[in-house]
């Protein structure tokens, strides 16, 4: 039997995180931040001061692309690396003013998207979709702990 890559949920679920991120992109572009971004600033709007070892971890993201999204990050002056007064050899990445005050304007631009992407789904179709999702997540993420 041939692969369908239409039929296939990783092929189905990669184009449609692609079409969220341009969906997001056009939203968040125009304040100067990026789609590899947004998920640094969602975690420290959530707990600000986290190492980047934290950030690799949890957004499940390289510690090389990391690197080079806090270092542009920086430069833009959304956040800054502030040493760790217990451990010398860490920093602490904080919001800087102009990162902070992005937070409301930029969660405004993910709810749009988000709103596009369910038109036309039940509250009871969405709550579904997020059950299913988290599920496949939590397998591949249990399949990737075991190989």
């Amino acid at each position: 039997m041939p692969f369908d890559r239409l039929e296939s949920p990783g092929h189905t679920v990669n184009y449609l995180a692609r079409l969220f991120a341009r969906a997001l992109l056009r939203r968040i572009g125009p304040h100067g931040v990026n789609t590899g971004q947004f998920p640094v600033l969602l975690m420290l709007w959530e707990r600000d001061g986290v190492t980047q070892t934290e950030l690799v971890t949890q957004l499940a993201v390289e510690q090389p692309t990391m690197a080079g999204t806090l270092k542009r990050m920086e430069r833009d002056g959304l956040i800054r690396r502030v040493p760790d007064l217990a451990d010398g050899r860490q920093s602490r990445i904080q919001l800087t003013r102009r990162g902070r005050a992005l937070e409301d304007t930029l969660i405004s631009a993910a709810r749009d998207t988000n709103s596009v992407a369910l038109d036309g789904l039940t509250s009871a179709d969405s709550a579904q979709l997020m059950k299913l999702v988290k599920r496949m997540i939590a397998n591949l993420e249990h399949d990737s702990d075991t190989h």
